[in-house]
């Protein structure tokens, strides 16, 4: 049996619009806001009596998620509303003082995935601390975290490895709504906005999107269904790797391979270690962009079969550390000029899983992943808004 549950788009409309009435209102989302029956919050807000939506705010991938991964885009019209829509990728990921101007009042409303290195997190950090510096509000309507918000697995983010892939120390599945988040965020790292969480009705910890009566809408280009958002907050890392992470296929984030692997071979070695909860099998495949194009890659794809048992940071760890012993000379690690650290480590949090991988040793990480999660489970209590 599903369970029934009220968004916090549908709790605000029915409950609380009237916080809004004679302000001018902002409105940060994209396609996924939008309430149970599909109606996007941007019409919701626009033909509302009561509120005088003024501004639209657009995260990585635009308003409709159109824009590939990475891709900046500029500030445009929207078309059925004539609002402008200020792009927070591009020129800027924060909001400027002429971005502001015709707003009283912030509201967001965008779906997360559960993973720390998903950009639309810190678009709202940078919201809430341009909101706290001028005193404007900030209102989050709340979603669920489709993975779930029970399981928590990863490294605590180092200072010296902040970046828009990651701004705070949290883990790489921090299994917390986006509106406990920001409570967390703006208590513990001292934003100091003016913040009001709506909340859900009826969601609880422990299910996943699928157990949800309610349609689901991809945040992101690549954001396939439930198996690829439970295997991100690893196979994410690929990312900063030569080794492709499956985009420009069907199954981002849940393959991985490149010309040089034999996936035979690799699947082999996977299976042979028996994780728990995942099964490897052998897959040959040829990105229509991205690394590799055009080009036959071999590999695996990651089958979850114990979504409770299974664990994305801790399998991808442990696959990379055979593909590096298997392929010490072709494995690489990604680096950029405008970059401080390699790509992997930014998504990491820290060097030491890459400096683990090269010396096959990744016990040590994984240790300091079980610390890590354990503090973040104790610290993150007081901001948890469900059963």
């Amino acid at each position: 049996m599903k369970h029934n549950v009220k968004l916090g788009i549908d709790v605000f409309m029915e409950k609380h619009v009237s916080v809004l009435k004679g302000k001018r209102v902002g409105l940060l989302t994209n396609q996924t806001g939008a309430n149970a029956k599909l109606i996007s919050t941007i019409r919701l807000f626009h033909q509302h009596p009561d509120i005088h939506l003024t501004t639209l705010f657009a995260p990585e991938h635009g308003l409709k998620t159109a824009v590939k991964e990475g891709e900046r885009f500029s500030h445009m019209v929207h078309e059925e509303t004539g609002i402008t829509v200020f792009s927070l990728y591009g020129q800027s990921k924060k909001p400027t003082p002429i971005m502001m101007e015709q707003v009283d009042v912030v509201v967001f409303d965008i779906q997360d995935i559960g993973s720390r290195y998903y950009t639309y997190l810190y678009s709202l950090v940078y919201m809430m601390q341009a909101c706290a510096k001028i005193g404007k509000k900030v209102i989050i309507l709340d979603r669920p975290n489709p993975i779930g918000g029970s399981a928590v697995e990863g490294n605590l983010l180092e200072d010296d490895f902040k970046s828009f892939v990651g701004l705070y120390p949290i883990p790489n599945r921090h299994g917390m709504t986006v509106g406990e988040l920001a409570t967390y965020f703006n208590e513990e790292f001292s934003i100091h906005c003016d913040l009001t969480v709506v909340e859900m009705e009826g969601w609880v910890r422990d299910c996943y999107i699928t157990d949800i009566q309610l349609p689901w809408i991809p945040p992101s280009p690549n954001t396939t269904n439930l198996d690829m958002m439970l295997l991100y907050p690893g196979t994410c890392l690929i990312e900063g790797t030569n080794l492709s992470e499956g985009r420009g296929t069907t199954q981002p984030f849940e393959i991985i391979g490149a010309p040089f692997i034999n996936g035979v071979y690799l699947q082999d070695e996977i299976n042979a270690l028996g994780m728990e909860g995942v099964t490897a099998r052998e897959i040959s495949f040829n990105p229509t962009y991205q690394k590799y194009e055009g080009k036959s890659c071999e590999g695996i794809q990651l089958h979850i079969t114990n979504r409770t048992l299974f664990k994305p940071l801790s399998t991808i760890a442990q696959v990379l550390r055979v593909i590096a012993k298997m392929y010490p000379d072709e494995l690489k690690f990604l680096e950029y000029d405008n970059l401080k650290h390699p790509m992997f480590d930014l998504l990491a949090g820290s060097d030491s899983l890459r400096k683990g991988l090269v010396t096959n040793q990744t016990d040590k990480f994984l240790l300091t992943c079980q610390l890590d999660s354990d503090k973040f489970i104790e610290n993150r209590r007081p901001y948890l808004r469900y059963r």
